[in-house]
This record gives structure tokens, sequence and C-alpha cells, in this order.
């Protein structure tokens, strides 16, 4: 399977709610979805409040139901200095263990492995991906046989049942929303993989606390 990366002339779909979704057809995306506890409610509300401002500083509603269309239609310096600033805030923020961390533990985390794995090269096309103790990362090639978003929606609702049999309770696993970004050039794709690969280091993780998932497939030149 062909995967282009973003195309700013090709049709695009946008889903706006506390994060911005974009999606096109055969597309690589870099993922993360994290679990229900694993940003403190005082940390999400002072990264909500801040995006807020940068919105409004940039003549931007936040309220508006197409503030990330609008976000995308920015020069590339604030719109690279939008995404530099939220993501990495929110990546720091997970890479300190909040939460139960439930994914620490090896038969969880293979539980996660197994539904992201499970349509690989069918409905999708993994390049890496990292199950951290209370997020996921994913580098992926979407094709035209499902979104991005159904495809998580997918592994989280999979996933989930098998977590909360396995700890013996109900309720939420996963944080509703995730945070997806299309990969713009094959250098920004080989810059998501080596994040993935480094971050448990970088998070100072022991090799039992993580599984980390690298593809030998070659990646695309241009």
């Amino acid at each position: 399977m062909h995967y282009r990366f973003f195309d700013p002339a090709a049709d695009t779909k946008v889903a706006s709610g506390h994060l911005p979704h974009w999606e096109q057809e055969n597309a690589y995306y870099f993922l993360t979805f994290r679990t229900a506890d694993s940003l403190p409610s005082g940390v999400h509300a002072e990264w909500l409040a801040d995006r807020h401002r940068w919105l409004r500083c940039h003549g931007i509603d936040p309220m508006s139901d197409s503030w990330s269309t609008l976000v995308e239609q920015l020069p590339n310096p604030q719109r690279q200095e939008f995404t530099d600033r939220f993501a990495r805030f929110s990546q720091r923020q997970l890479d300190a263990c909040h939460g139960e961390c439930h994914l620490r533990d090896p038969t969880i985390r293979r539980m996660v492995t197994e539904s992201v794995l499970f349509f690989n090269e069918e409905r999708y096309s993994l390049v890496a991906f990292v199950v951290m103790p209370n997020h996921v990362h994913v580098l992926v090639g979407v094709n035209g046989r499902g979104t991005l978003l159904d495809n998580c929606r997918s592994w989280k609702q999979f996933s989930a049942r098998r977590i909360n049999r396995e700890l013996g309770r109900a309720g939420r696993v996963w944080q509703s929303e995730s945070y997806d970004h299309l990969v713009r050039t094959p250098q920004s794709l080989g810059r998501f993989r080596d994040y993935i690969a480094a971050n448990p280091q970088k998070a100072g993780l022991r090799p039992d606390e993580y599984t980390l998932y690298m593809s030998d497939a070659q990646l695309p030149a241009e």
C-alpha cells in the first residue's frame, strides 16, 4: 500500500472537539491516546486555558466550531508554534506518569498491543508504536478501509473491555479524544519514529515498564 504525506490541495476531513482532527485518504499519522486519569484535572485546565489565550491572541475564537480549520490557515511559523507549544506540554505531562498507570502491568500492555496489531497490514500499516504506563504513541499509515479515528476507537474499545475484565471493574479506561497529527514530510515521519523509539528512555522507564514495536519496513524517501 502506498501512503502519502499531507497535501494542502487534497480533500481533507476536519473534526473539531477539544483537539483538532484532520484526515486525508491513505495518509500517515502520528497519534497519541491516553488513559482517563493520565492528566490531573488542574493540569488539563491550565493547558486548555493557555490554548484559549493563544487562539484569542491570534484572532481565533476558541469556542468556534471551526477553530482548528482557522489554525491550519495560519502562516506556517504560527501553525508550528501552536503544534509545538501544546503538544509538547501534553507529552511532558504524560511522561511524568500521572494516574494509576495500569499499562505498567505487562498483561495489560499485551492487551493494548494485541488490539493495535490486530488489523495491521489490512486496515492500516504500522510504522512504530509504544505502550507507555499511561499513554500510547502510534505512527501509522491508514488506508481507505477505515479512518484514523475509527481505528483508534476500535483499539480503545476492544482493549478497554479486556482491561476492565482483568482489573475486575467497570468504567472508562481511555480519555475520549486522541491527539493526532497528519505527517507532512518523509523527514517528519522519521522524526516521529525516532521520538517513539526514544520515549521510554526519555521518561526514565525500565525495560519491563513499556512495550515498543518498530516495523522493519523501509521508510519512504519522498
